[in-house]
């Protein structure tokens, strides 16, 4: 068997035939995308859903603080859990078996929080609920990946994030006008829709070549190409690829941290350690508090934020097949740097009553620059490249370390972020912009261009 660099090699003619079906034979890849990102969608609606039911909630079953506070933060708990589990789930059972998996976790939490009397079936709903997030979180990014041909591979999985956007913006809309029980009825919407689409759509065309079925691999990728269209060359690309992977022995998690596999780990959870570390959660989750602090109106605030975040990162979606992963992220970190900087420039003006007239302007200013940066970038193209750099022997694996890492920097953030808030204002959006600009120098040195590459390409340039 020829070594990687050979096989490289051997199929490089053969790279630019992928794109060649008609834009008319793509709706099967678009049908399959929707279904997927459902799933995303789903994810927007578990994680908005406790902000505007709190007061409901807490006083229709008489909720102290603290329990609350424990239905809200065991989300990410449950999210961890389905990180670390999903990965070998959708390795054993393909993609779509993982997103039915995703989709019953979240039904039992809705409806255990729907029929809820108490804390005890509320927590466990929501913790059911997290499940579902985490697994979502890995396997529609990764479905979406092995299904798109390469030149819409990055807009189609950038769609992932516009839909948790949009799950958390129509949850806390929804919310105000309907009561908690309702909406955690209107959570299984988005479940019923992948639960039945998952019937019309095909498995992921590479999982069911690494898992030897071969010729279900081939219908899988006819029907997502176009009855029409030649898959004959990339159906071959990717078996060879996978055949040159079969040479390796099956993958365990210590595998990950091989020589051969490092660089590709090293990229795919530092990308996760930027996306998170940088603030993000906190910002998102206090936001109407910030506002507050900075003497700024929360409301008005608040809806710019939730309206900026769905509209920037349907752009970033929109270009990231043009544009690139690599120079998105980039200026989507510098942005994150300056509205870091101008935050933290208002809290200490604030803190020194020093131009207090600038210091509502300079505060909306910096976070919505802020949420505007991380959506045209940071916060899709993670997701993004994650998908694309893993070798499918160790993907299943490699993933769920990498969105572990995620859902550990996110509880992180969000738990840290008011102590650090106790501590220092200013000093904290200090602490993000360092990091966002450490966030600049690992991706200029060490994270490569994906855009307009195969996946078997991206895996065999990386992992040498």
């Amino acid at each position: 068997m020829a070594n990687k660099e050979d096989v490289e090699t051997s199929r490089e003619p053969l790279l630019n035939r992928e794109g060649s079906a008609h834009e008319g034979h793509r709706w099967m890849v678009y049908l399959s995308t929707f279904v997927a990102v459902c799933g995303s969608y789903e994810f927007g609606c578990c994680a908005g859903f406790s902000s505007p039911t709190q007061d409901a909630i807490t006083d229709d079953l008489s909720l102290s603080l603290a329990e609350y506070s424990m239905f809200g933060s065991i989300l990410t708990f449950g999210a961890m859990i389905g990180a670390i589990t999903i990965g070998p789930i959708a390795d054993f059972i393909g993609r779509k078996g993982a997103m039915r998996v995703s989709s019953a976790f979240c039904v039992a939490g809705w409806l255990a929080i729907y029929f809820a009397e108490s804390i005890w079936p509320l927590d466990i709903g929501r913790l059911a609920n997290g499940y579902g997030m985490g697994a979502f979180s890995y396997v529609v990014p990764v479905f979406i990946a092995e299904i798109a041909p390469k030149n819409l591979r990055g807009r189609l999985t950038a769609v992932n994030q516009l839909m948790i956007c949009a799950g958390v913006s129509v949850s806390y809309i929804i919310g105000v006008v309907v009561s908690w029980r309702a909406l955690a009825l209107i959570g299984l919407i988005p479940c019923a829709v992948i639960i039945s689409g998952l019937f019309f759509v095909p498995e992921s065309p590479r999982w069911l070549a690494k898992t030897g079925k071969h010729k279900e691999f081939e219908v899988a990728l006819q029907k997502l190409r176009g009855e029409d269209a030649d898959v004959s060359h990339e159906a071959a690309e990717i078996q060879d690829y996978i055949a040159t992977l079969d040479q390796l022995p099956k993958a365990k998690m210590l595998d990950l941290f091989q020589r051969r596999y490092s660089r590709s780990v090293i990229i795919g959870v530092g990308l996760m350690v930027c996306q998170q570390f940088g603030g993000i959660n906190g910002v998102c989750f206090y936001v109407s508090s910030i506002f507050e602090q900075a003497g700024f109106s929360s409301s008005i605030g608040t809806i710019t934020y939730a309206i900026l975040q769905v509209v920037v990162t349907g752009i970033g979606a929109a270009i990231m097949d043009k544009a690139g992963r690599k120079p998105l992220i980039l200026i989507s970190a510098s942005g994150l740097v300056l509205g870091c900087v101008l935050t933290a420039i208002s809290f200490f003006l604030k803190v020194n009553d020093w131009a207090l007239g600038a210091v509502g302007a300079l505060a909306v200013t910096g976070i919505l620059v802020y949420i505007g940066s991380f959506s045209i970038g940071m916060g899709a193209v993670p997701w993004v490249v994650m998908s694309e750099i893993f070798p499918i022997n160790i993907k299943g694996q490699a993933g769920s370390l990498a969105t572990l890492v995620n859902w550990f920097g996110a509880w992180l953030c969000s738990y840290t972020f008011n102590f650090l808030m106790s501590w220092s204002s200013y000093g904290t959006f200090i602490l993000y912009a360092a990091i966002n600009g450490l966030a600049i120098v690992f991706v200029v040195f060490v994270v490569p261009e994906t855009k307009g590459k195969t996946l078997e390409q991206i895996q065999a340039a990386i992992n040498k």
